[in-house]
């Protein structure tokens, strides 16, 4: 606080006041009746006064020392309830809205996830078109069109104008969409910046009608709101478009809209994506493969990822009329075997036939502390779909441009019960590598000249290597430093693989990393879905699947320098074996040609006996 500010509030007896405002005697209330002109006069309070004093119904309440404000009932009178859309609406960095750059990003992403969620789970090869326009100076038109299973009618409204709406929130099994959140406040955003409605038009089958439709979101009562419906001509035989106009803006970078589908195509092999920029240009990245990502089986929730509230609820909600049959109904991995021994170290008087919905919360204490204690076999991973390392390393290969690559997978692991998976990969070297190779005769000698590498993934020598992170073949670019993928690659002795790293930073060489979790639930530090949460498990599995991959890096750096250091040594020791050849000459006085003969069979003899 300021000097002026203590000066206004202490009396010229050293005394600290409530501020120049409040009346500290009659008299000086009555001296200084401009203060409270349109006060009545019962208004006017000394300390002898009581402390709560009287006013007109509804007006502040005033006492001599500061006092209340409002009354409890003022106070009760503002509350109200809040709407999820109001609350993003005010709260829209959250979601990823936070600057027009980064909201184009997010509109995209949401858009793509969802369209090859829809493809999948209808056994569709999936083939996106994502349109960016630019509609003003500041205002840009993203489109995304697929070719999925589309959307019937009545549910268009809801799926694309209300928060928090979808069918993937319970489900545990792994897919990119998690909140119902994400396509819906893209058109919240949209709305909220140009003030116009979302466009969507989707079609079922063939023989169905293409629906089209115009809305908004009631941000108060979290409710579609339909301006435009009708029935239009579309060439395409099913899927769906959506169009969103929104104050945005574009630029290239490593964290565009460009390297987003770059990435996606890499995670996505079995995707065709087509993306056309503000100006115009097309880029294609054609599908590596024709097979989908296996079909995931929804599982139950494990016995050791529920907490103990969520077991009440339970416990309350089911139908089961014993807890032995609740048990083995409503847990994976739990029998009849397993059941009856948790209810044994529970005791509290519990038995197998218990009543569920009757078990007091001390009893479900008890159960809730058996179940940890109690082991239980891992959740099953048939409800996750890895990418796998044959169409990991396709992906890396077709999209980045390297000389050396290395996939690992780590077998399935378990946190809070949520089963997941951890995929590594390595791109490393600009093509040619130490432009050094080891023929069949046992020479060195230089490559063909390589073709430049692709640019922003893998980067020169001098620079921090890039990391490619990915959550159920979703690419995150922001907030890297917070995601527990790059505190992972931070953390791992890159040195002893062959490659500088300064302490605490990312390692220096031209490689990109490419880390995968696939989950049934991807513990995200915000709803931007963004950075991962860094759980001890994740963090383990991740750092042993980079170190997997950087022991094969290592084999590789170790022999491209013994490679090079062979070849100069060979170089050295060529360039004195012409002189050589001239003595010989000039003791044994041979000819020309048995000179040039012996000279051959000595350079020869250098490769054989120098076996690399």
């Amino acid at each position: 606080m300021g000097a002026g500010w203590h000066k206004k509030c202490h009396s010229a007896s050293g005394h600290p006041t409530r501020g120049p405002t409040l009346a500290r005697t009659k008299e000086a209330v009555l001296q200084a009746p401009t203060l409270f002109d349109d006060a009545p006069s019962d208004a006017i309070v000394t300390p002898k006064q009581s402390s709560r004093t009287k006013g007109a119904k509804g007006s502040k309440k005033t006492t001599a020392k500061g006092g209340r404000r409002a009354s409890a009932a003022d106070m009760a009178a503002k509350q109200r309830d809040i709407s999820v859309s109001e609350f993003f609406t005010k709260n829209r960095h959250l979601l990823g809205f936070d600057s027009p750059l980064k909201a184009l990003l997010t509109t995209v992403k949401e858009a793509v996830d969802n369209s090859l969620d829809a493809c999948e789970e209808a056994g569709i090869l999936p083939e996106i078109a994502v349109e960016i326009s630019q509609t003003g100076d500041k205002t840009y038109r993203c489109a995304v069109e697929d070719n999925g299973p589309g959307i019937i009618d009545t549910q268009i409204g809801k799926v694309f104008g209300k928060l928090l709406y979808g069918s993937k929130f319970h489900k545990l099994s792994q897919t990119r969409g998690q909140q119902g959140i994400g396509i819906s406040a893209a058109g919240m955003y949209g709305q909220l910046t140009t003030g116009k409605p979302v466009l969507i038009r989707s079609r079922t089958g063939k023989r169905k009608d293409s629906h089209e439709f115009l809305l908004t979101i009631d941000t108060v009562r979290n409710k579609p709101e339909i301006h435009d419906s009708k029935i239009t001509d579309w060439d395409k035989d099913h899927g769906t478009r959506v169009e969103i106009e929104m104050e945005a803006r574009y630029q290239k970078g490593l964290r565009s809209v460009d390297m987003y589908l770059k990435q996606t195509a890499i995670a996505n092999p079995h995707l065709t994506l087509h993306f056309t920029d503000p100006a115009g240009e097309t880029v294609t990245y054609e599908r590596s493969s024709k097979k989908l990502p296996p079909e995931t089986i929804e599982i139950k929730p494990h016995p050791h990822g529920v907490e103990l509230g969520r077991l009440i609820s339970m416990l309350k909600e089911t139908d089961c009329r014993s807890l032995s049959g609740f048990l083995q109904e409503e847990f994976s991995r739990v029998g009849a075997t397993v059941a009856k021994k948790i209810i044994t170290v529970a005791g509290k008087g519990l038995t197998a036939k218990s009543y569920p919905t009757r078990i007091a919360r001390e009893e479900a204490a008890a159960l809730h502390k058996a179940i940890e204690t109690t082991k239980i076999s891992s959740p099953s991973t048939d409800c996750i779909a890895p990418i796998g390392d044959e169409l990991m390393l396709q992906g890396l290969k077709k999209e980045l441009e390297a000389d050396f690559y290395v996939t690992a997978t780590r077998p399935a692991s378990v946190y809070r019960g949520n089963p997941f998976q951890i995929e590594v990969g390595l791109a490393y070297g600009k093509p040619g590598g130490v432009g050094l190779e080891l023929t069949d005769e046992g020479r060195i000698r230089k490559k063909d000249k390589a073709k430049a590498a692709t640019e922003d993934l893998v980067g020169q020598m001098d620079e921090p290597i890039r990391v490619m992170r990915f959550a159920n073949r979703v690419p995150l670019l922001h907030q890297g430093s917070g995601c527990a993928i790059t505190k992972a690659v931070t953390q791992t002795n890159w040195r002893g693989y062959g490659l500088t790293q300064p302490r605490g930073a990312l390692p220096l060489g031209a490689m990109a990393v490419m880390v995968h979790i696939a989950s049934v639930w991807v513990p995200f530090t915000s709803e931007s879905k963004e950075a991962i949460a860094s759980y001890e498990e994740i963090m383990k599995e991740i750092k042993l699947g980079l170190q997997e991959c950087g022991r094969k890096l290592g084999i590789y750096i170790r022999k491209g320098k013994r490679l090079k250091r062979e070849y100069e040594k060979r170089n050295y020791i060529e360039k004195y074996i012409p002189h050589i050849g001239i003595a010989l000459q000039e003791i044994l006085e041979i000819s020309d040609k048995q000179r040039d003969d012996t000279v051959e069979t000595l350079e020869d003899v250098l490769h054989k006996s120098r076996k690399f």
